[in-house]
């Protein structure tokens, strides 16, 4: 399972030209799960998620967490992030779970985050949905957090 993390100074995300998820300072995370991924997985990254320290302290060093800063969070699910290249020039998704085993580890990740920071600062797109997701990165800060090497 791997989760690319933006900080942004807000995010939204929108499904048929409506907004469905929205959030100011935080995180905006497209989350990826692969097929070899269990509950365990999706309980340790949101753990990592919540504990990464990425926003800026009064030193300007990189050191408060999401929750020190009262950030939220916007994840959309994103199953190309286990895209495979390595062979040609489309795309193979094989490593990529499917979508009903996704949904489910998705959503322990996303109830993971949500019972730290509340329901309200955890928004969602809709699974397995066309979503168009507008970005503005601060800083630009992105890290990607996986539990691929456990």
């Amino acid at each position: 399972m791997k989760a690319l993390i933006q900080r942004v100074l807000r995010g939204n995300v929108a499904v048929n030209d409506e907004v469905v998820g929205k959030i100011g300072r935080g995180y905006v995370v497209l989350l990826g799960i692969k097929v070899e991924d269990t509950e365990a997985d999706a309980r340790r990254l949101a753990n990592k998620t919540i504990n990464l320290r990425v926003f800026p302290d009064d030193d300007e060093r990189m050191n408060l967490t999401i929750e020190d800063v009262g950030g939220e969070i916007l994840v959309i699910s994103q199953f190309t992030l286990y895209a495979d290249t390595r062979k040609g020039n489309r795309p193979s998704f094989v490593r990529a779970a499917p979508a009903e085993i996704a949904e489910t580890l998705y959503n322990t990740y996303v109830e993971s985050l949500r019972q730290v920071l509340g329901n309200s600062r955890v928004v969602t797109g809709i699974f397995k949905s066309a979503m168009v997701v507008e970005i503005v990165n601060d800083g630009p800060v992105t890290v990607e957090l996986s539990t691929d090497d456990k």
